[in-house]
C-alpha cells in the first residue's frame, strides 16, 4: 500500500513537472516569438525610414513617394504596436508616430524637404529596445 501511494505520489508529481515545464517553455517560445518579431518589424521600419530618406531627396521628382513612405511606416508601427506590451517598445513606437504625423504634418503644409531627423531618431530607439 506505501509503495502504491509513493508510485501515485511520483506519478502526480512527473505529471505536475510535465505540466510546469511544458508552460514555462511555452511562456519562454512566446518572449522570443514577440522579440523576433519587434525585431523583424523595427528592420521594416528602418527600410521604411532608408525609402523615406530617399523619397525626401527626390520629392521635386515624385512628391507622393514621401506619402508612400510615411504610410509604410505607419502599417508597421501598428505591427508592432499589437505584438508587444513592452513599456520601453511602446514609447518608442508613440515618439515615431508622432514624429511621422510632424513630418506629414510638414508635408501638407508645403514642405517639400521636411527634416526627417525625429524619425530616423525614433526609429533608432526602437530597434535599440527591440534588440534582444
Amino acid at each position: 500500500m506505501a509503495a502504491s501511494r509513493r508510485r501515485r505520489r511520483t506519478t502526480i508529481a512527473a505529471a505536475v513537472a510535465a505540466v510546469a515545464l511544458t508552460t514555462g517553455l511555452a511562456t519562454g517560445c512566446d518572449a522570443v516569438n514577440k522579440a523576433l518579431d519587434c525585431v523583424q518589424t523595427a528592420d521594416a521600419i528602418a527600410d521604411s525610414v532608408t525609402d523615406l530618406q530617399q523619397a525626401v531627396e527626390s520629392a521635386s521628382d515624385d512628391p507622393t513617394q514621401i506619402d508612400e513612405s510615411l504610410d509604410s511606416i505607419d502599417k508597421n508601427l501598428g505591427e508592432i504596436g499589437d505584438k508587444t506590451d513592452n513599456a520601453d517598445v511602446n514609447k518608442a513606437v508613440d515618439d515615431l508616430e508622432k514624429a511621422v504625423t510632424n513630418v506629414r504634418d510638414s508635408v501638407k503644409n508645403g514642405d517639400e524637404t521636411p527634416d526627417i531627423s525625429p524619425i530616423t531618431d525614433a526609429a533608432g530607439e526602437l530597434t535599440k529596445v527591440c534588440t534582444p
